[in-house]
């Protein structure tokens, strides 16, 4: 009999791909990663005792694994970093690619397990014909999360699981949790970051730190002062609300400049741009195309893709070219490449051109 170890963080979600492993006949064993103590999500002892009562419900093991050390590591620190290099990142792809992909995967060949499963609404194919694994979206695409998963390898969809990549919507799986008699059929779905549960990033930068981000200036494109901005963590490149500025037209971050500690603010006309190069990138396929790819793209999670063309760059690095330009294309942000319903791969934003 096959092993499936179950991330599962006491949600609907998680709590029906468990359902669909263990009716698929697989020998489960549950695991919750307790991530960080900051507000009440990822690990904490509600989700934990939620999580449990489904895995006894089923009829199988469960523990609490203290993943607080690595969540720091690889997900807050970083998190600081980027955002004081004035960037802005996504530290749900980083906690799904070092956490719930590298290091669960690791305890999961410890424990004897052939799969890992989440309760990601993605898919993961297999094509006999060139002995590769597809990563492709859901089939209920208003839930797809592929944008968080992109950095996938062969080795890793090899020995990965999506259950709820086929379920055709998420009327479907709480009925599935209902049927179970499950607490957490009508939980509502996470929205913000865990670890900064009311949204306020530039004051969590700062308790963590204890460092002071000085004030600046607000400008225009020609340095006009405009006003005072409150220390450059708290901004991000095409935000327009919360300047605390009285501005007789709309005007938008287009630019953070850490050698002068100013805030560039610009009409929304110039946020667009049409090139960008990312590094760290990751082909699906493990295979770097020698020739440019036309794909479509998208800059952020909640974007729409656009038609690009995409060139293999030497040490790991890729420039993205949209055909039409695209508004706030954001450093520290992922660009994620697409064929159809396939990802194709996507990296890190690091430069902006055009």
């Amino acid at each position: 009999m096959k092993k499936a170890l179950i991330a599962m963080s006491g949600g609907v979600d998680s709590s029906v791909a468990a359902v669909c492993m263990t009716e698929a006949g697989y020998a489960c064993r549950g695991v919750t990663m307790r991530l960080h103590d900051y507000g009440t999500s990822c690990g904490a002892a509600t989700e934990a005792a939620d999580a449990a009562g489904v895995a006894e419900k089923l009829g199988f093991p469960f523990e609490v694994l203290d993943c607080r050390a690595e969540f720091e590591k690889y997900v807050i620190e970083q998190f600081v970093t980027a955002y004081e290099a004035g960037d802005t990142p996504n530290p749900c792809i980083r906690c799904n690619r070092y956490l719930k992909f590298s290091l669960l995967h690791e305890y999961a060949k410890e424990q004897g397990c052939d799969t890992v499963v989440t309760g990601h609404y993605a898919r993961v194919t297999y094509d006999e014909s060139t002995g590769k694994y597809h990563l492709k979206k859901a089939k209920n695409l208003a839930k797809d999360q592929t944008y968080v998963l992109y950095f996938l390898t062969q080795e890793q969809l090899a020995r990965t699981a999506f259950p709820l990549g086929d379920m055709p919507d998420k009327d479907t799986v709480r009925q599935r949790a209902t049927d179970y008699g499950f607490a957490a059929a009508h939980k509502k779905d996470s929205q913000d970051i865990c670890f900064i549960p009311d949204g306020k990033y530039a004051d969590f930068i700062r308790r963590r730190t204890g460092r002071a981000y000085p004030p600046g200036a607000f400008v225009d494109a020609d340095g006009r002062v405009l006003g005072q901005h409150k220390g450059l963590i708290g901004y991000t490149i095409g935000q327009r609300k919360g300047l605390g500025l009285a501005l007789p037209a709309p005007l938008y971050v287009r630019r953070k400049c850490r050698d002068t500690n100013t805030v560039l603010l610009t009409p929304e006309c110039d946020l667009y741009s049409d090139t960008l190069v990312a590094d760290g990138f990751n082909w699906v396929s493990g295979e770097t195309p020698a020739q440019p790819v036309r794909v479509t793209a998208k800059t952020r999670y909640s974007a729409k893709e656009a038609p690009a063309t995409v060139t293999a760059l030497p040490d790991g690095k890729a420039r993205v070219v949209f055909d039409t330009p695209q508004r706030a294309v954001t450093t520290g942000q992922a660009v994620v490449l697409y064929d159809g319903d396939d990802v194709i791969g996507g990296g890190t934003i690091r430069e902006v051109e055009g």
